[in-house]
């Protein structure tokens, strides 16, 4: 019996060290045009482009949100947001939310937990702040970081103001928390030290986990405003504070992936990159760009839910650029399919991204729908999109109907300035009936965004932390 077993031990050690580590890095209101490899002229991101140089980079790569919340559940779950109820008006949670990411919802880390990984969080969460919805909660072995943005609890309504005169200088007149696990140890959160103690306590995750397979979610504060960066980054880029702040997030990066490399852990490990939105535009020059993209985060022109998508395994991920769509829905099931995980039972509105990635396949995802709150705003359908309802994010009051809906074709212009659906009424019939074939699919979750209390509650309530 013994002489049995011992070879299925083996067996099983061998098929577990083998399933490739999972890294996703996030950045926050990061525009598709921020960096150098996608365009930016003055913002330097070395290790960024090396990373896309020696992996795949997409170049229409979307989210399933132009805001925080719904994009971040829409990752964490390869679901669409309104199926879990975490899409609507208003758009994201709050200090005074009483909900988060139902329970029931499946996140990438409660799938792989059965498969054997360690699973760990650092950064910003925005899923929900009450003691029952934290990460530790939804599948996280451990976290660290701002379960909100970090202009929550908004102390400098009147002691700075809105609008793009606003430059942080003082981390303390933004009163949020900054917890580790479900304790909160700092309120408020020392701002200009978040990018470099994120980014040690993730070295510290991979360096702890080395010798078994883990899934590490590094979700970055910034460049959501307001902003702030450590002192060795202050006066760097040419593209002043903003630029700073990037380039910061680019050192992060690059430390990540030289802990990976100097553990021998690059040739399994996939480390995806992306970015939860769009720029945020009204903050001008404290926010971020699009480049060619039309407008930014919060509404559904491109500008506002196409951003970087970067894949990099060494040996694995085809070296190279890919035009096709894709996004950070896929992500779910494409782990599930590169780790063996066995994917939720339940609706799923990603698609496995592996045969594209590993073999240079064309991306299984042909389509990208566009909502804004619960309305079907806009939809593609390979280079052609339609619009039904335009607004920017956060200077129109009121979204513009288009009848007959508005068609651009992407590929000969990305930034959807030129309407040919007069040219074109044969494809504009085609995109309405699957737009309206993929709306009439959709199952609504009740809604976990518009329950809140007079004011703020879980940890925003807290006392401030005295620092030792």
């Amino acid at each position: 019996m013994l002489r049995f077993l011992l070879p299925l031990a083996l067996l099983a050690a061998s098929s577990l060290a083998a399933a490739p580590n999972i890294v996703i890095i996030y950045a926050d209101d990061l525009g598709y045009g921020d960096l150098g490899v996608y365009g930016h002229p003055s913002i330097r991101t070395p290790n960024l482009d090396r990373m896309a140089a020696e992996g795949s980079r997409w170049t229409s790569f979307y989210v399933a949100a132009s805001v925080c919340t719904p994009s971040r559940a829409g990752l964490m779950t390869g679901r669409h947001p309104l199926r879990s109820g975490t899409m609507g008006n208003p758009r994201v949670f709050a200090e005074r939310s009483l909900r988060g990411l139902p329970f029931d919802e499946v996140t990438i880390a409660e799938m792989l937990k059965p498969a054997g990984y360690a699973t760990g969080m650092v950064g910003k969460w925005h899923l929900g702040h009450m003691p029952g919805y934290l990460p530790t909660r939804q599948g996280f072995d451990e976290y660290f970081g701002l379960v909100s943005s970090n202009d929550h609890n908004k102390q400098y309504d009147t002691k700075l103001g809105r609008g793009p005169a606003m430059e942080a200088k003082d981390p303390s007149l933004w009163d949020i928390p900054l917890m580790d696990g479900e304790e909160v140890v700092e309120k408020p959160a020392d701002q200009t030290t978040l990018t470099r103690r994120y980014t040690a306590r993730a070295v510290d995750f991979i360096e702890r986990h080395v010798d078994q397979p883990f899934f590490l979610y590094f979700a970055h504060t910034f460049p959501h405003t307001p902003l702030f960066r450590s002192e060795g980054f202050a006066g760097r880029s040419d593209r002043g504070v903003y630029g700073a702040v990037v380039e910061e997030l680019d050192w992060s990066v690059g430390k990540v992936l030289d802990t990976i490399r100097s553990h021998g852990l690059a040739e399994n490990t996939l480390v995806v990159f992306s970015s939860d939105n769009g720029p945020w535009l009204p903050f001008e020059q404290n926010g971020g760009s699009a480049g060619l993209l039309r407008e930014g985060k919060g509404c559904t022109w491109e500008g506002g839910m196409r951003v970087p998508g970067i894949f990099w395994q060494p040996g694995s991920v085809r070296r190279g650029v890919v035009r096709d769509i894709g996004s950070t829905l896929d992500i779910l099931p494409t782990v599930a399919a590169l780790t063996g995980a066995k994917p939720p039972d339940r609706t799923l509105d990603g698609y496995d991204l592996s045969p594209a990635l590993l073999r240079g396949e064309p991306s299984p995802r042909k389509e990208m729908v566009y909502y804004r709150g619960g309305e079907l705003f806009a939809y593609r359908e390979g280079p052609y999109k339609i619009h039904f309802w335009t607004q920017t994010g956060y200077t129109e009051p009121k979204p513009t109907p288009h009848d007959p809906p508005a068609l651009y074709h992407l590929e000969h212009d990305p930034g959807e300035k030129y309407d040919i659906s007069a040219q074109h009424p044969d494809v504009v019939r085609r995109l309405v009936a699957a737009a309206k074939r993929w709306d009439s699919r959709l199952e609504r979750g009740p809604d976990q965004l518009s329950e809140r209390a007079p004011g703020p509650v879980g940890v925003f309530t807290h006392p401030p932390v005295s620092k030792p």
